[in-house]
């Protein structure tokens, strides 16, 4: 499984990977923004559908393009807009949840998170 981790932290995406290295999962890419994401979700797709992400794992709120914005752009693009979706995030507020629930995150992370939430939102997710 190919995932790709969003998150404009180096260490929360550091976390995030050390977390998915001990749940088993190696093909690991990060993306310190939407923006890059997005770069890199394309370029994976362009090489070919076998080399494309398989899970976005992303923060919500990040410099140039944020994880709503992600998120909406993925759901929208017809090559990528089944990716399953995991929002990470400390963000709490009930209608940002529902929006992004509208658009189709399959999960929701409350920062900080442990392995056990991790791995109870990947089931969630049905990446688990």
């Amino acid at each position: 499984m190919k995932i790709l981790i969003v998150d404009d932290k180096a260490s929360i995406r550091s976390a995030m990977n050390r977390i998915l290295n001990r749940l088993g999962f190696t093909d690991i890419t990060q993306a310190i923004d939407g923006e890059e994401a997005w770069y890199k979700l394309r370029d994976a797709w362009e090489t070919g559908p076998e080399h494309a992400f398989d899970l976005i794992m992303s923060d919500l709120e990040m410099p140039r393009m944020s994880g709503l914005e992600l998120l909406d752009a993925v759901r929208q693009s017809s090559w990528a807009k089944d990716i399953p979706f995991i929002m990470a995030t400390t963000v709490t507020d009930r209608k940002i949840i529902l929006k992004t629930m509208k658009l189709g995150v399959q999960a929701y992370i409350i920062k900080p998170f442990d392995q056990s939430m991790v791995e109870f939102k990947l089931k969630q997710a049905g990446v688990l």
